[in-house]
């Protein structure tokens, strides 16, 4: 019976050795980050997720120790903590090679400190429901974020990203695009659609560089939603070189998806209504700046010549 004992003893110190060393790295590991207290970050994360070595937050000799065979960037250059975008504890990473998911981890967390336990009263209202004031359709460049440029918060703006932004017609009949359109018009009840455009566009300029001849792509069926932009800008500014073109393009598709956003009965009923707004907006992240325009319905339209008036013009620089 001693024995017995004596062997359970052991089993037992032995299984708990591991909880220990896991407790007692990730305290360790949150000495890294400043802003953190390690009574408040162990109180904040579940505790399965303290319990298990695979899933707590690792020591940055670790992250940069991971094998090569893994996705990785390289830092920029060190920069102060009070510039610091990502906040929490990755100026003592800078200048070392991250994993790539360790790098989204660090940022999650930061989110988490600084967003979304700062906000949380707002966040615990969108656990009920989602009213977004706004519907927005943007162009799915990496260099183009609608939440980033406009600081949309979560719950405010509903939001699809595709090729070029660009709206098809009711008559060219199901897509993603006015899918997430019936959705926020009908659902959401939304009160504006926001389409937004870009500088340096690569979609665009796939259109702009099509031969009626071409070969086909998934890339060249869906831009050809902004054939007759093209045929609008090839036909007003042929004389302009091809970058200029394309940049006259890029606004011009924008006006062409706005007038397409009417071909919808239940978006028409509604901007006839004033119970719905269709803007435009134009970001040139080459120099900063922002052009925004309504669609002006009752200052008259030419829809078969997808021609319209426009207001509240500005530019924000």
């Amino acid at each position: 019976m001693a024995w017995l004992i004596r062997f359970k003893a052991r089993s037992l110190v032995s299984a708990t050795r591991s909880l220990r060393d896991t407790l007692d790295s990730y305290r360790c590991s949150l000495s890294h980050f400043s802003g953190f207290t390690t009574d408040d970050c162990v109180r904040s994360f579940p505790r399965k997720w303290l319990c298990s070595k695979a899933m707590r937050l690792n020591d940055v000799d670790d992250i940069q120790s991971r094998s090569s065979s893994s996705p990785d960037i390289t830092r920029r250059p060190s920069v102060s903590a009070s510039s610091n975008s990502l906040g929490v504890g990755l100026q003592e990473v800078t200048g070392s090679k991250l994993n790539l998911f360790d790098e989204l981890k660090l940022r999650f967390l930061s989110f988490k400190h600084h967003k979304y336990l700062e906000e949380l009263e707002h966040f615990e209202t969108l656990k009920e429901a989602q009213t977004p004031k706004f519907m927005v359709i943007a162009c799915a460049d990496s260099r183009v974020c609608p939440s980033t440029i406009l600081g949309f918060r979560p719950g405010e703006a509903f939001m699809i990203r595709n090729v070029a932004n660009l709206v098809p017609p009711l008559q060219k009949g199901p897509s993603e695009t006015n899918a997430a359109l019936e959705f926020a018009v009908k659902t959401l009840q939304v009160e504006n659609i926001l389409i937004i455009g870009h500088s340096c566009c690569g979609g665009i300029q796939t259109l702009m560089s099509m031969q009626d001849n071409s070969d086909s792509s998934f890339i060249k069926t869906w831009v050809t939603n902004g054939k007759n932009a093209k045929l609008t800008t090839e036909s007003a500014a042929n004389h302009l070189s091809f970058d200029q073109q394309c940049r006259l393009c890029e606004k011009e598709s924008i006006n062409m998806s706005l007038m397409n956003l009417l071909t919808y009965p239940w978006i028409k009923e509604k901007v006839k209504k004033e119970m719905l707004f269709v803007h435009g907006g134009y970001y040139d992240f080459l120099n900063c700046t922002f052009e925004k325009w309504t669609l002006d319905f009752k200052g008259g339209s030419d829809e078969e010549k997808g021609r319209f008036f426009v207001k509240d013009q500005q530019l924000w620089c």
